[in-house]
């Protein structure tokens, strides 16, 4: 049996991805930020590496070598662009794409060991269109899709892939958070722009992640795989 990590599983679109993928049959391990008592759950922060390694003895410990990675932690920001402090900057960057680079980095020793990885990055629709008030988001989400692809590139060899999900407009705690603080707009509006008429559920993120990290998924690596509801083609 195959065992999973999946970063910001702890609500939202993570934890919609580890709920999937236990019931895909895989031992699922959490990391998250803010500590659980549910099943497997770690606590980290993913811009400490330090916090990382730890985890991962413990899962390892428990579930054995990690041969799937769900890197779904992420946060926020809305600010217009002159007005970034370069800490606030920073912090979305060391979020967003350094706790990426720890976490494939922490786990790939497992995936050579075993010939066979997958790894899944959640990015973001915004890297397809841009988003103004989000140029620090934008630009470490972005980032990630080219990880992604020169990771592809360098340990398919080995029998990794490595894939991103860029989510559209997703119904998740997050979004709500935003909404509430008025940084989305009308909402309505956005539903009625997305072809499919309307928002996006962390299962349906959850169902591509399930597919990228299947056996069936292994000659698919370095795609960019948009769940948008047709906002972005």
């Amino acid at each position: 049996m195959r065992t999973a990590v999946v970063t910001g599983g702890g609500s939202g679109i993570g934890l919609a991805v580890a709920e999937r993928l236990r019931k895909d049959g895989l031992q699922v391990a959490t990391l998250d930020r803010t500590p659980s008592d549910a099943l497997s759950a770690f606590t980290a922060d993913v811009t400490d590496r330090t916090q990382i390694d730890a985890a991962l003895a413990g899962i390892r410990e428990q579930l054995g070598p990690v041969t799937v990675l769900v890197n779904a932690a992420g946060l926020d920001g809305f600010k217009r662009f002159a007005h970034i402090e370069f800490a606030e900057w920073q912090r979305l960057i060391d979020v967003n794409l350094n706790g990426v680079f720890h976490m494939i980095q922490a786990v790939l020793p497992d995936m050579l060991d075993a010939g066979w990885g997958r790894i899944v990055n959640i990015s973001s629709s915004s890297t397809h269109s841009g988003a103004p008030f989000m140029s620090h988001y934008v630009a470490a989400k972005s980032a990630v899709n080219g990880l992604t692809k020169s990771l592809a590139l360098e340990y398919g060899p080995n029998g990794i892939t490595v894939n991103a999900v860029p989510p559209g407009f997703i119904d998740t705690p997050m979004l709500r958070s935003a909404e509430k603080r008025g940084n989305l707009g009308d909402i309505e509006k956005t539903i009625a722009a997305t072809p499919v008429r309307r928002m996006g559920k962390p299962e349906d993120i959850a169902a591509a992640c399930a597919f990228l990290v299947s056996e069936e998924a292994g000659y698919i690596t370095g795609q960019i795989l948009g769940v948008n509801g047709g906002r972005n083609t």
